[in-house]
């Protein structure tokens, strides 16, 4: 059994059917619903190892990000380079691949106990999962992302990013749109980007056109070997300085994969694998930029950047 058909549910649902297994999906929103939920899908091209992207998905090629600090512009070149997808089109191509293997997947189902009489349950039910709260488990640290969309066409290859207090905002030109976001505290998230947006002259209604969705930071799984274990946002498997999940989320899927149904040992190596670069990301985090806001000169103009797993 599998909470939540978001990328990671349902790639573990095509996966585990690949290797046999009788999968059920639960899916608290209604299917068109599940596509709605705020995510910028901007994902690096290692993605294709592990989905094969359907024709039209991919919106935009990103090579880079300019990180405007107040001093100085610092420019990462992507490697490898990074893809703007179209989130219906990935959800409904993993949607088929599952279906077609069997999988039995319910939209506006909502798990909020434990599903009884499954082996084993997966939780993959977003930030604020009902099976983590279910199992016992504290919430990581969250932080919100907010978006906006600006009706402006932007086929250029290039991320910007501008720190704030405690994350950053951004511009991503998706092709036929431009997003506008920012990753903050969720105290004050929505209203510094109104604020940025204003002093850039950008025009923008009610809060209803600012989509939101809270980002976990810090890996929370069971420590015990049982029936239900996590992946995923509901994992807390975002990047510490993009907030960035599906190339997270995929790796530690791929592990569950490889030791299902061996939770205690896909705990082990997961843990393994994310908790040095989950404390690597945070302390490199703090240091660019403090050194950013403080220094920008000493800092290198240019830098070439692996933004998944990067060696700093």
């Amino acid at each position: 059994m599998i909470v939540g058909a978001g990328v990671i549910g349902l790639y573990l649902a095509w996966q585990l059917g690949l290797k046999g297994h009788k999968v059920f999906v639960y899916e608290k929103r209604s299917k068109e619903g599940s596509r709605l939920k705020a995510c910028s899908t901007l994902v690096s091209e290692r993605i294709k190892d592990s989905i094969p992207l359907p024709d039209g998905c991919i919106e935009n090629v990103i090579s880079g990000c300019r990180i405007h600090f107040r001093g100085k512009t610092i420019q990462l070149n992507f490697k490898p380079h990074h893809l703007v997808l179209s989130k219906p089109m990935l959800l409904d191509k993993l949607l088929e691949l599952a279906l077609g293997l069997g999988a039995e997947v319910f939209f506006e189902k909502d798990a909020k106990e434990l599903p009884q009489g499954f082996d084993k349950i997966i939780g993959c039910d977003g930030a604020l999962s009902n099976v983590r709260k279910n199992l016992g488990l504290p919430n990581p640290a969250f932080r919100l992302g907010v978006q906006f969309f600006q009706e402006a066409q932007d086929s250029s290859s290039f991320v910007e990013t501008w720190p704030t207090r405690n994350g950053f905002c951004w511009r991503i030109p998706k092709g036929g749109e431009t997003e506008w976001g920012i990753l903050e505290s969720p105290e004050t998230a929505l209203s510094q980007l109104k604020q940025f947006l204003k002093d850039r002259d950008i025009p923008f209604g009610g809060d209803s056109k600012f989509p939101a969705a809270l980002v976990p930071s810090g890996l929370v799984l069971p420590k015990k070997d049982g029936e239900a274990t996590l992946c995923g946002d509901a994992a807390g498997l975002a990047k510490p300085w993009s907030g960035g999940g599906l190339i997270w989320g995929l790796k530690a899927a791929n592990i569950l994969l490889k030791d299902f149904p061996d939770f205690g040992s896909y705990r082990d190596e997961t843990e393994s694998f994310f908790y040095p670069k989950i404390l690597k990301g945070r302390v490199s985090n703090f240091l660019v930029h403090t050194v950013g806001r403080a220094v920008p000169f000493i800092l290198p103009g240019e830098i070439d950047y692996d933004n998944d797993f990067p060696v700093l």
